[in-house]
């Protein structure tokens, strides 16, 4: 019965804490009564009231105790209501004002959660998305975030999650590279998706995008009559993964398009209205790969 007394009176000093902000002869609650009626809203996942009465008390109590928790929770409570760029922002603030804190590292791994999300709209916590298909730009300040936490902090209880999720980036910006790829294929820019396959084999081993680009090589140095090129990506190809499906039974490159599909005449003279086919697409990834 107590427990049950104390919450409603929690929720009795947030509303009128937050809903009498402008009275100015509103009375006075402690920091203390704040911070727990900011609690309060956390615990019932009202995010939004949660950061008013944290900014509220950071505001009026900015050289209390319970301040630089308030900042670090806003930052939260921003993440946990989906403004992650407002999460980033209070997550940069806190970073700048307090570079010594404890708990900085939090703030640290906050910023590269934020970022790691953002794009995430509702739908998709509920519909797969391809988030290699989506700019990167996110997935690299992430990627930076979580690494700025390793080196500063490489003994903090987010080091292993923070790991965790570097590996999962790594296979997104591999991935997002081979996308592009076969949109230059598309575009019958040939040089282009032969780079974008090297940058993956030399920026970012180890991931499963590799195979993949190792074929988007084989068959854009084929189209670019570098047989050479094509030999050496393909023999690496073959060595390393022989089950690829750009590969026949005897580890021979099945090619996608040839050269006769690609000098046609009348592909050429009706502007591609006929003697159509299909561009090189290659994407062998796991259900599992991110």
């Amino acid at each position: 019965m107590k427990a049950v007394v104390k919450v409603f009176a929690l929720l009795f000093i947030s509303i009128l804490v937050v809903g009498c902000a402008s009275d100015p002869d509103r009375p006075e609650f402690s920091e203390r009564e704040i911070y727990e009626a900011a609690q309060g809203y956390l615990k019932s996942k009202n995010f939004s009231l949660a950061v008013e009465n944290l900014q509220l008390l950071e505001s009026r109590y900015p050289f209390g105790p319970y301040a630089e928790q308030a900042q670090l929770e806003i930052i939260y409570g921003y993440y946990r209501g989906g403004d992650n760029e407002a999460a980033v922002a209070a997550a940069d603030r806190f970073v700048r004002l307090h570079p010594q804190h404890p708990k900085v590292d939090y703030a640290y791994y906050m910023r590269g959660l934020a970022n790691y999300t953002d794009g995430e709209g509702f739908l998709e916590r509920f519909i797969p998305t391809d988030m290699t298909q989506r700019d990167p730009g996110s997935t690299i300040k992430s990627f930076d975030d979580f690494r700025q936490l390793l080196q500063r902090f490489p003994d903090s209880e987010y080091a292993p999650d923070a790991k965790a999720r570097m590996v999962q980036l790594r296979n997104r910006l591999a991935r997002y590279e081979i996308n592009v790829a076969n949109y230059y294929f598309k575009r019958k820019a040939y040089l282009a998706a032969a780079n974008r396959g090297r940058y993956v084999i030399e920026n970012l081993p180890q991931t499963p995008a590799i195979p993949d680009a190792l074929a988007v090589m084989v068959q854009a140095y084929l189209l670019l009559g570098m047989n050479d090129l094509a030999d050496q990506s393909l023999m690496v190809l073959r060595k390393n993964y022989p089950n690829h499906p750009s590969l026949d039974k005897n580890g021979n490159f099945v090619s996608q398009v040839g050269l006769d599909q690609e000098g046609s005449v009348i592909n050429k003279a009706t502007l591609g209205l006929f003697d159509r086919y299909e561009p090189p697409k290659f994407d062998n990834r796991e259900e599992t790969e991110q």
